[in-house]
C-alpha cells in the first residue's frame, strides 16, 4: 500500500504538483510513524522528498528538519546528507555543510555533484574567513 502511494507522491513530485506530492509524502509518513510496517527506505524517501518541497518553497529550516528524519531513518541513504549540506551552504553554515558532503561521499565516493558541493563549500568558507578578518 504505502509503495504504491509513494510512487504516486513521486510521480506528483515530478510533474511539480508540489501541494499534491506533500500531501501524499506527509500520509505515508503518518502511517508508517503509526504502524511500523514500512521500509525504512520508503520512509526515509518520503521524508527526504517532502524536503525537497519545502527547499524548493525555501522553506530551508522545514526542509533540514525532514532531511534530518530522513538521515535518522536511513543513516545510509546519501542524498538526505547532500540535500541538507545545501541548505546549510546556502545558508553559510559552511563547517556543516562540509561535514554533510564528506558524509556523502563516505557513503557514496562518486557522488559527483558532492564533490563539488565541497569544493565550493571550501572555498566559500575560506572567502568568508578572510572577508571577517579584514585580509
Amino acid at each position: 500500500m504505502e509503495r504504491s502511494l509513494l510512487q504516486t507522491a513521486n510521480a506528483e513530485l515530478e510533474k511539480h504538483h508540489l501541494d499534491v506530492a506533500e500531501d501524499l509524502y506527509g500520509k505515508i509518513i503518518d502511517r508508517c510513524t503509526q504502524k511500523s510496517k514500512c521500509s525504512s527506505e520508503d520512509l526515509a524517501t518520503a521524508y527526504n522528498n517532502r524536503g525537497q518541497i519545502k527547499y524548493f518553497r525555501v522553506d530551508f529550516y522545514e526542509a533540514m528538519d525532514d532531511y534530518t528524519e530522513a538521515i535518522r531513518v536511513s543513516p545510509n541513504f546519501d542524498v538526505p546528507y547532500y540535500n541538507r549540506g545545501l541548505v546549510l551552504y546556502r545558508l553559510a553554515f559552511f563547517d556543516e555543510a562540509i561535514k554533510d558532503f564528506q558524509k556523502v561521499l563516505e557513503l557514496n565516493p562518486q557522488f559527483e555533484d558532492a564533490k563539488i558541493s565541497l569544493q565550493q563549500s571550501i572555498l566559500d568558507k575560506e572567502e568568508k574567513r578572510k572577508r571577517l578578518s579584514g585580509i
